[in-house]
């Protein structure tokens, strides 16, 4: 069985750890994890700044951190981390709500625990169908980054 434990860090965004937890669980089971413990902590963009700074050297906000803390062969222990205010910053751009910007970076961050990575646009193409197919199985809009940011600005334009 895998255990997720959800801590809310942050008052922005309200959060629904039940649905949360099922995803990130749904995730790791689906993708051939069968034990485990992971926690997933949402935080604010602040703590994420220097959370990202502490653990990757980067001296920036970003969105999603995920560490495998312990892994064998039938087990997997590791921390997703994910930023509220990454997401209610993002959420707009991509034409969705918060919480489904939220829940798509909890979907990477354990796609990231079972071995997944976005390093090269090869790696990153497959962990794009990923997120897809995970975001779909939970009802979840799948419009890809690349359209949405494609897609015409909306403000209506002068003569």
């Amino acid at each position: 069985m895998i255990v997720v434990e959800v801590t809310n860090r942050q008052t922005r965004l309200p959060i629904d750890a039940t649905r949360l937890a099922e995803v990130v669980r749904s995730v790791l089971v689906g993708e051939g994890r069968a034990e485990g413990q992971v926690s997933l902590a949402i935080v604010d963009g602040e703590s994420m700044h220097e959370l990202n700074r502490r653990h990757l050297a980067h001296d920036y906000p970003t969105d999603v951190l995920s560490f495998v803390l312990e892994q064998t062969d039938d087990q997997l222990e590791g921390e997703i981390i994910v930023s509220a205010d990454e997401a209610l910053l993002n959420a707009p751009r991509f034409e969705l709500a918060p919480a489904a910007e939220l829940t798509l970076y909890a979907i990477h961050g354990a796609l990231h625990l079972c071995g997944y990575d976005d390093l090269d646009e090869e790696a990153a193409a497959v962990m794009r169908s990923r997120e897809r197919h995970w975001l779909a199985a939970h009802g979840l809009p799948t419009t890809s980054r690349e359209e949405a940011q494609r897609r015409p600005a909306t403000a209506e334009q002068g003569p």
